[in-house]
This record gives structure tokens, C-alpha cells and sequence, in this order.
């Protein structure tokens, strides 16, 4: 492997680290405020007519993960899905524009 692969290589790896670091132990401090959509809704006065989601009942929903009773540790498990899907995702997004090439 060439100099720059390996430095890539390795900038790719520090990436990762630091991504599910930030989003397995930093999540939980995240606000907790209504986000943008939600606060509005309350301004306006229509928040009471709003519908769960078709996914409301998933294993992730609501920023945890369901079944565990200690917040942090839920949070931050699904902190740490999130950046593995996306990391995934991206990568078979990456090879097939890749092989197109």
C-alpha cells in the first residue's frame, strides 16, 4: 500500500473513532428542548394534533434504544448504530461510485 493510501487509510480510522466517541458519549448531554418543528408547533398552538410516526415503535425511537433502563447507556448505543449505518451507507455508496468509474 502507497504513503497516501495509508494515511488515508488512517484518516478514515481516526474519523470513524472520533465520530463514535462524539456520538456514544457526548449524545446524551445533547439539549433536550423541543427541536425547531416541535417548538413551533407549541407556539402555534397545534402541537396536541400531532401524530406518532410510522416508526415510533422502532428500536430506535426517540434517540435510544428500547428496553434499556439506563438513558445514557441507550442514548449513547444508538448514537453509536447511527455512525455505524451512516459509515456503512457510505461506504457501499462509495464502491459502487467506485466501480462505475
Amino acid at each position: 500500500m502507497t504513503q497516501a493510501k495509508e494515511s488515508l487509510k488512517k484518516f478514515y480510522i481516526s474519523f470513524f473513532l472520533a465520530a463514535a466517541a462524539l456520538a456514544g458519549g457526548v449524545s446524551f448531554y445533547a439539549s433536550s428542548s423541543p427541536d425547531g418543528l416541535e417548538k413551533v408547533a407549541e407556539d402555534e398552538g397545534f402541537l396536541e394534533t400531532a401524530k406518532d410516526s410510522a416508526v415510533s415503535g422502532s428500536p430506535l425511537a426517540d434517540y435510544g434504544v428500547s428496553g434499556l433502563d439506563n438513558e445514557r447507556l441507550s442514548v449513547g448505543l444508538a448514537g453509536l448504530v447511527g455512525v455505524l449505518v451512516t459509515a456503512l451507507i457510505a461506504i457501499a455508496i462509495f464502491n459502487l461510485v467506485k466501480k462505475k468509474s
